[in-house]
């Protein structure tokens, strides 16, 4: 296993880092083991939940009812891998948005008939892989909800998520760590290439020795969190460029080795390829919704933290009224957490009698989110959605987007989604860089920091006669430049490398 601590890019680190490094993978090793030399078998099944939708297939690791993904009822049969046209999706839970990337690079390998396979490293748990994982999201997931206090993100949590994640020193410890997971790909064909949608599945297919690897950053404020050396590292924007090609400020004031021309490529946006083949239908029947003069519909994707949650509830309370005047509609997606659904409707006095429940149920949900998309449908009210399993939570927001008006959301990975977007406040100063982009690109707003602005935008799109349709001739504009194509292009580039 080659040592990916000491060195990167070509810029030594310090013994320090490098003692610091060797420390966090002990500290890891004590607490959850090492198994590297563990000889977890590998099973092939159809995922039964996007198996359909995407042609997704779920890699599973090691005793099968230890697996997250893996449902003895479905009784599936085991399949193999196609060593000519799989591509591996490599991913971990946190949060929703490196699944929505892995989603996305999934939809475009089908559409363009290659094999994805899902290979979520946070879902074996009796691997010190995911336990390792786990933790680190533990602790990232406690940062997000006490960053709701303005001294703690202040003083603690914005400075992390952008200069501290920044430090090539922190790549050191991350490479060090991610020795801990390559196991879980010990027992994968190497010549099938590998999509990282996160770092970590980069960088333990790298340790493991996969061949072709590419490693698709989500962010577009540079920060050496990203690195898997080794691999081809792909950007979604243009401006992110330069500051990862120089590894800009990551090395303190020192002027840093660049990266190699050939490990870095701008790709565009990862979007699935449901959404940009009917890009646009979708913004022509937002336009003439508008000029029609039919309820504005507006979607809310809600996280589990509930760093926001006071947020989405000003929202709502200040669209009932309009709702009630079909004015405004809304689809509320709060994803795989119920009780965010629940106190919602126990704190806003008249947000219960307009609402209608989708509640765990996929079947229903599908067949609104196809129905919505007739000329002839009018949605009013209120549509509260809520799914126990991770993948038609996450997949929710996907399908209800090509039907809504108006994307409410922080400006992380849905910042570059081709749909109108307001954003609101942040969870970490490196997410501040999608609603710039956003707004550059005229597809979005800027971001909203407090409820006050974010109430001023509401209303702005209600009652401009413009601002809506602008932002779609953007996105057609946009597509025409081929902005929202980077998925597309991060297959080609994974499927590439083999040949």
């Amino acid at each position: 296993m080659k040592d990916r601590s000491s060195m990167i890019f070509g810029n030594r680190m310090s013994a320090k880092t490098v003692r610091k490094a060797e420390k966090s993978k002990a500290k890891y090793i004590r607490k959850f083991g090492d198994d590297s030399g563990a000889d977890y078998p590998v099973r092939i099944e159809k995922n039964v939940h996007i198996g359909d939708a995407l042609g997704v297939h779920n890699v599973l690791v090691g005793d099968l009812a230890q697996n997250a993904h893996y449902d003895p009822k479905a009784n599936l049969p085991e399949e193999s891998f196609d060593t000519e046209k799989g591509l591996i999706v490599g991913n971990i839970r946190m949060g929703f948005g490196h699944y929505r990337i892995s989603m996305a690079s999934a939809s475009a390998a089908r559409s363009m008939g290659y094999v994805p396979y899902w290979m979520d490293l946070n879902s074996y748990r009796e691997t010190t892989c995911t336990k390792v994982i786990g933790a680190q999201n533990d602790l990232y997931s406690l940062g997000s909800r006490l960053s709701k206090n303005p001294l703690f993100n202040r003083l603690v949590w914005e400075p992390m998520n952008y200069e501290g994640f920044r430090a090539l020193s922190y790549n050191a410890a991350d490479q060090k760590n991610a020795e801990l997971m390559a196991p879980v790909y010990r027992n994968v064909p190497k010549d099938i290439p590998v999509v990282g949608t996160h770092v970590w599945p980069a960088q333990a297919a790298l340790h493991a020795g996969m061949k072709y690897v590419v490693n698709a950053i989500p962010d577009n404020w540079p920060m050496a969190l990203h690195f898997a050396e080794g691999a081809v590292h792909t950007i979604q924007c243009r401006n992110a460029y330069m500051g990862y090609r120089i590894c800009n400020g990551m090395n303190g004031d020192k002027v840093c080795s660049p990266m190699p021309e050939e490990s870095l490529v701008y790709t565009g946006h990862y979007i699935d390829h449901e959404l940009v083949s009917n890009l646009e239908a979708d913004c022509a029947a937002r336009k003439k919704r508008k000029d029609a003069g039919k309820p504005m519909r507006f979607l809310l994707t809600i996280g589990g933290a509930g760093a926001q949650k006071e947020i989405f509830a000003a929202i709502i309370e200040y669209l009932i009224p309009l709702i009630r005047d079909k004015k405004a509609a809304l689809y509320v997606n709060v994803g795989d957490y119920r009780n965010v659904w629940d106190a919602l409707l126990q704190e806003l006095p008249g947000m219960k009698e307009l609402a209608t429940e989708h509640l765990n149920d996929w079947e229903e949900t599908q067949a609104l989110a196809e129905r919505a998309l007739l000329p002839e449908t009018e949605i009013t009210g209120i549509h509260g959605f809520w799914h126990e399993n991770i993948f038609d939570a996450v997949y929710c927001t996907n399908l209800l987007m090509r039907s809504a008006d108006v994307l409410v959301t922080k400006p992380s990975e849905l910042a570059f989604y081709p749909i109108p977007k307001l954003f609101i406040r942040r969870v970490g100063k490196h997410e501040m860089w999608g609603a710039i982009h956003s707004a550059e690109v005229g597809d979005g707003t800027l971001e909203c920091r407090d409820i006050p602005h974010t109430l001023q935008m509401t209303e702005l799109f209600l009652s401009s006669p413009s601002l809506l349709k602008d932002m779609c001739d953007n996105i057609l504009e946009n597509h025409r430049q081929g902005l929202y194509n980077g998925a597309y292009r991060v297959v080609e580039i994974a499927m590439g490398l083999k040949k």
